[in-house]
């Protein structure tokens, strides 16, 4: 672990587990835990962090604050010595594997009230001195009869061994997870900014110490790994040239968005508030398995006094600098964005484009986007600037461009806004609302900017060279994105949300809280893997 993250703690406040996204990568989501935890100086934060390998990710981009008194990490792909030791077969029990086949029918059939009784009584199982243990799961017959059943009944790819070994690769992670609660410090609250193994690791914290969880999401987790595993070309998909339908995916990736979709529907069902970034995402985590009554929309905000301040330093001059502000990979398509500037060019050809972000993360991908840039004749009409701070170039920028498939509430267009710079964005996630407004006192502000078709990169093009090239157009443009961003995005809106949910969940008398995990089939304490603190520790607000 990097020294600048050794931090330890016998108990705190507020729980974060963060999947694959703060300190070590740069993007909104983690922007946004870094303004929250400073954002309440008066709280005391651990944090969980799960990434892929070690080697995924260089040093911490950024600092930890003061206020966050401890950190674990965990890599789930990291090959260790004990991978390569000689198995020896054991037994196994056979009724605990017929409970986990009875959680796994229950997923099947979305039956939440059975699989959160069910998820209950996994959890006390898959310890290290459990009979589900992994040792259990690797090497038991009971485990092997399981998969073999599992096979016949359900597999429809003909090869047993890449569902043995799917089955394997899929689960191992879970005990990855279910030890990483031996590391982390108790909470008074469980906070996990998503669902996937971070949501499954609140999940367990949740069960076993009985303490509140919230889940809050900026994208929805499940669509955004079903849009990953349908562009991923490490899953087998072992159908002849003849039996392939291009309108049906292959068996494995349908098994890795089901294990997906199940780790959500978990995650749901153990937490206390669940928190989306717009109305259309808390309806899908509604459809997805979410109490309605515990859902609410809380809107990302940003620092609009700081950001105000840009606005007087704005480059004076044409406007005709466009810019992608995000990290280089394909879920932003800045293919699309590369290709819209050679359309426009040929209309404008003094348009400059930028593309500002990290390159780190999908290396392939940035390469390929250089080499799209320079086969299309734009080497000196696209500048990759890597990693730049907001303050320091908004103000040369005249338009924010947002080109991905996939969106939630995009910070970068609210920090846009608050910066006296309208958007051109695709129509995905909030954006159609950041732009045109979201109810009549909203849209009544006009537009701050325009929306086009995902994967156009002639409406795009389009789009651009009407904001800029109409100047009384882009001046209403601007004037819409800073009354909007004034209004209904200031972080202090967002930041009073969140102490309020803190608050309400801390605030919750214990006799209430052992009626609520009796109620969802939580003993308090179960396992023993972590306790509550002790009333004397300290709490969000008190100090």
């Amino acid at each position: 672990m990097n020294s600048s993250l050794l931090r330890r703690a016998a108990d705190a406040d507020v729980c974060l587990l963060l999947e694959g996204t703060f300190p070590y990568v740069r993007g909104g989501v983690s922007s946004w835990v870094d303004g929250m935890i400073r954002a309440f100086p008066d709280i005391r934060f651990a944090i969980a962090f799960i990434g892929s390998r070690r080697e995924d990710y260089g040093d911490p981009a950024f600092a930890l604050p003061e206020n966050v008194v401890h950190f674990t990490e965990q890599f789930l792909y990291e090959q260790k010595p004990a991978d390569h030791e000689t198995a020896h077969e054991i037994a196994g029990d056979a009724d605990a594997f017929a409970h986990s086949a009875r959680l796994h029918a229950a997923w099947r059939s979305a039956d939440a009230a059975d699989g959160t009784a069910l998820m209950t009584e996994v959890a006390k199982l898959i310890g290290d001195d459990g009979p589900l243990n992994e040792k259990a799961f690797l090497s038991s017959r009971a485990a092997w009869n399981y998969i073999v059943d599992q096979y016949r009944e359900n597999c429809t790819d003909p090869s047993f061994t890449d569902y043995f070994w799917t089955v394997r690769i899929m689960h191992q992670p879970l005990w990855q997870l279910e030890r990483m609660t031996r590391t982390l410090p108790p909470a008074r609250i469980y906070h996990t900014i998503s669902t996937g193994y971070a949501g499954f690791l609140g999940t367990l914290l949740h069960h076993r110490t009985g303490r509140p969880l919230i889940v809050s999401e900026h994208g929805i987790y499940t669509k955004e790994r079903k849009i990953d595993l349908l562009q991923s070309d490490w899953i087998s998909d072992n159908r002849g040239a003849f039996e392939k339908d291009v309108s049906k995916i292959s068996y494995f990736r349908e098994l890795w968005v089901r294990f997906f979709e199940a780790l959500g529907r978990l995650s749901y069902d153990a937490a206390d508030e669940i928190v989306a970034l717009y109305e259309a995402n808390r309806k899908r985590q509604i459809a997805d398995g979410a109490n309605a009554a515990i859902t609410q929309n809380i809107p990302n905000g940003v620092d609009v006094k700081s950001l105000s301040t840009l606005v007087e330093r704005r480059t004076p001059g044409k406007r005709r600098v466009v810019a992608l502000v995000g990290r280089v990979v394909p879920i932003k398509d800045v293919k699309t964005f590369i290709r819209g500037i050679f359309i426009a060019s040929r209309t404008m050809p003094d348009i400059v484009a930028w593309i500002v972000g990290p390159e780190e993360e999908d290396r392939d991908y940035a390469e390929e986007c250089r080499a799209l840039a320079q086969s299309l004749g734009l080497a000196d009409r696209i500048e990759f600037h890597g990693f730049k701070r907001m303050d320091e170039m908004l103000p040369s920028i005249d338009l924010i461009a947002l080109t991905s498939i996939s969106e939630a509430l995009p910070l970068v267009v609210l920090e846009g806004f608050a910066a006296g710079v309208p958007a051109v964005t695709t129509d995905v996630g909030a954006c159609r609302q950041l732009i045109e407004g979201d109810g009549a006192e909203d849209a009544a502000l006009g537009a701050a900017g325009a929306i086009v078709p995902i994967a156009n990169p002639a409406a795009f093009a389009q789009a651009v060279l009407d904001m800029l090239g109409n100047e009384a157009q882009w001046e209403r443009a601007q004037q819409a994105a800073i009354a909007r961003v004034h209004r209904f995005y200031t972080k202090e809106k967002m930041i009073e949300r969140y102490r309020a949910l803190y608050e309400k969940l801390r605030a919750l008398p214990e006799r209430e809280r052992r009626r609520l995990d009796k109620a969802k089939g939580c003993p308090m304490h179960a396992g023993g893997a972590a306790h509550a603190p002790s009333s004397t520790s300290s709490t969000p607000g008190a100090r």
